[in-house]
């Protein structure tokens, strides 16, 4: 193929790079528990979600666009960290060493300009300060929170995770909205109470 565009060039190979994520599976069940989701699904999954229930963030205001790509490019870094189950202590120990080795090498793939934006949104989401970022984590939580609970624990029960971790790992719901925090506490607490989610 001829071309002498460079940047299109180098925007069709971060394209076809990123298509890695969809090799990526994650511990999160499908509903119909048929198989594990991947990174791509989450991906697309959450961001869908932001744009269903912006009406219940915290903030008002919030730059919608900004959210939906933050959350299609969070879990990029994955195609080379691998994705690291959020219960995993060890596991979470080098995590931000091994994803910022794989964001500098992933998104300097692009255009220099389209590598600094996506960079920036990937560390606006990883420091969790603006109400963007805040809200779209709430989605990233919230989403494998609806997985455990629908499909009767999935995750929850092959790990032996407890109600206290589960709490502790999502409560920061909360800063992105209080509605839907109120909405996944109340799941927790049901999810025990159906046995779903040990609660000792």
């Amino acid at each position: 193929m001829k071309t002498d565009n460079n940047r299109l060039r180098q925007q069709i190979q971060f394209i076809l790079e990123v298509d890695k994520l969809k090799k990526i599976v994650r511990q999160t069940p499908l509903t119909d528990q048929s198989r594990k989701e991947n990174d791509a699904e989450h991906s697309w999954h959450i961001a869908l979600m932001a744009v269903l229930l912006l009406e219940h963030a915290q903030a008002k205001n919030i730059d919608i666009l900004r959210v939906v790509t933050m959350l299609l490019v969070h879990d990029l870094v994955e195609i080379d960290a691998g994705d690291t189950f959020c219960y995993d202590k060890a596991g979470n120990m080098d995590k931000l060493e091994r994803e910022t080795k794989a964001a500098d090498r992933i998104f300097n793939l692009l255009p220099e300009d389209q590598a600094a934006y996506l960079r920036e949104l990937w560390d606006e989401f990883e420091a969790r300060q603006t109400a963007e970022s805040r809200f779209a984590a709430a989605m990233d939580r919230l989403q494998p929170l609806l997985h455990n609970y629908n499909t009767e624990g999935g995750t929850w029960k092959e790990h032996r995770i407890h109600k206290e971790q589960v709490v502790e790992r999502n409560h920061p719901i909360a800063f992105g909205s209080a509605t839907l925090w109120d909405f996944a506490a109340d799941m927790i607490d049901d999810a025990v109470v159906k046995g779903y989610l040990d609660g000792s």
